[in-house]
């Protein structure tokens, strides 16, 4: 069997206005000090890497790209070094990398699927599995812990498990795939072409028409796009979809959201005897610790922020710095839990805003709360050793907690 790829490291850009690079470990360390620095000095910053590429830092451009379809197209989200010379095939392309009019088609199809009634039932799953997860963390009795593998790494990939109808245990696999797509693309690759995402799904979906469930992907065999059943390579884009935009990002909110919590004690004291402030409190830690940036191609050229965009090349839209601009949010770089005018730009804007709202805000809400729970003071225990994702998604992999109260599960409350 051939050996992976070892992951080639780039050099570190020496300016971010001129040469950005959104994979290099500099970037995801310090992110929000380089959009800030960029939005005052060079707000659509240009970089040759990937053949290529724009970043735009403040709310207005972000949010005019993502609601231009006649000049930026979606059929490629995730920047790296190999850009499509075609548009996506219409059977592999569910709404995330699809333009109009299929996108309109496609979105439809899944709303069902996503919608509040159809996640409330797979709350009392995720809470179990969160207070499983807890147990296990606090069965050594060890007060240091490391919250991103002992406890948020978990929870999106066993409800995804869950809602596809396959087996727990393969949440570790679907890291794996998260992990080369979006936190070094192009820069690894998988040890076999059996070990990729689209040759699981293809089997998976093969398992389900053998044995036919009620799960995701027994509602997707189960639908037809103009009178005709979804094809395999729509199913299987459609189930990566929820993968890929699923997983990295939901683990990542609550595990930024727990790294908040814990250098602020005063939040932290506020949610556990204020429990009333969560929905507030949610919103604002998705403001502030925004985990998702998408990408788009230019399809037309066009003029943006002083500079002249170019058919073909990539664009980055990052959500996380539109929502700390201060021309768009008061007191922006703080996070006020009892915000009340709170339009962040966590899930997206425009005709692509995350289906998966619904789905991500319920587990968040209820990471929290049972975390809380069980744990209502802690603090980080080495600063220094926290370790944030690299790529299009962002978020804490390493998060070393000193756990200063617990919580029998017999005596918590809630």
């Amino acid at each position: 069997m051939p050996e992976t790829p070892a992951p080639q490291e780039r050099p570190r850009p020496e300016d971010w206005a001129t040469d950005w690079d959104h994979t290099h470990d500099d970037y995801a360390a310090a992110a929000p000090e380089i959009w800030a620095d960029l939005r005052d000095r060079c707000p659509v910053a240009h970089t040759d890497r990937f053949g290529g590429a724009w970043l735009p830092t403040r709310h207005s451009d972000v949010s005019a790209i993502a609601h231009d379809t006649d000049h930026f197209s979606s059929q490629s989200i995730i920047v790296s070094d190999f850009r499509p010379s075609a548009p996506a095939p219409v059977g592999f392309a569910p709404p995330i990398t699809s333009d109009p009019p299929f996108h309109e088609l496609a979105r439809r199809l899944l709303l069902p699927a996503f919608s509040p009634k159809a996640i409330r039932p797979l709350e009392a799953a995720t809470r179990t599995l969160c207070r499983a997860l807890i147990d296990e963390m606090l069965a050594s009795g060890d007060p240091l812990v490391d919250a991103a593998t002992a406890y948020t790494q978990h929870i999106p990939v066993g409800v995804i498990a869950h809602m596809l109808g396959v087996p727990p245990e393969d949440g570790d696999r679907f890291r794996v795939f998260i992990h080369r797509i979006l936190e070094k693309p192009g820069q690894s690759g998988p040890t076999d072409t059996e070990d990729t995402m689209i040759s699981y799904l293809q089997r998976a979906i093969q398992d389900h028409r053998d044995h036919p469930r009620d799960d995701l992907i027994g509602y997707l065999l189960g639908l037809d796009l103009d009178g005709e059943p979804l094809d395999d390579d729509h199913i299987i884009g459609t189930v990566a979809l929820l993968l890929i935009a699923g997983i990295d990002t939901t683990w990542s909110a609550i595990g930024a959201s727990i790294w908040h919590l814990a250098q602020n004690p005063d939040d932290r004291r506020r949610l556990v005897t204020e429990p009333e402030l969560m929905p507030n409190a949610l919103e604002e830690m998705l403001r502030a610790y925004a985990p998702v940036t998408m990408a788009r191609l230019v399809s037309d050229d066009i003029e943006m922020g002083g500079q002249h965009l170019t058919r073909g090349d990539w664009v980055l839209l990052p959500f996380p710095s539109a929502n700390r601009d201060p021309e768009a949010f008061d007191r922006a770089d703080e996070v006020v839990l009892d915000r009340t005018k709170n339009r962040h730009a966590a899930f997206g804007l425009g005709i692509h805003r995350c289906l998966g709202s619904n789905l991500a805000r319920m587990e968040l809400r209820v990471a929290l709360e049972e975390w809380l729970r069980r744990v209502p003071d802690f603090e980080l225990s080495d600063p220094g050793a926290v370790r944030w994702s690299t790529g299009q998604v962002r978020g804490p992999r390493c998060l070393p907690l000193r756990l200063l109260a617990t919580v029998p599960a017999e005596e918590a409350t809630g």
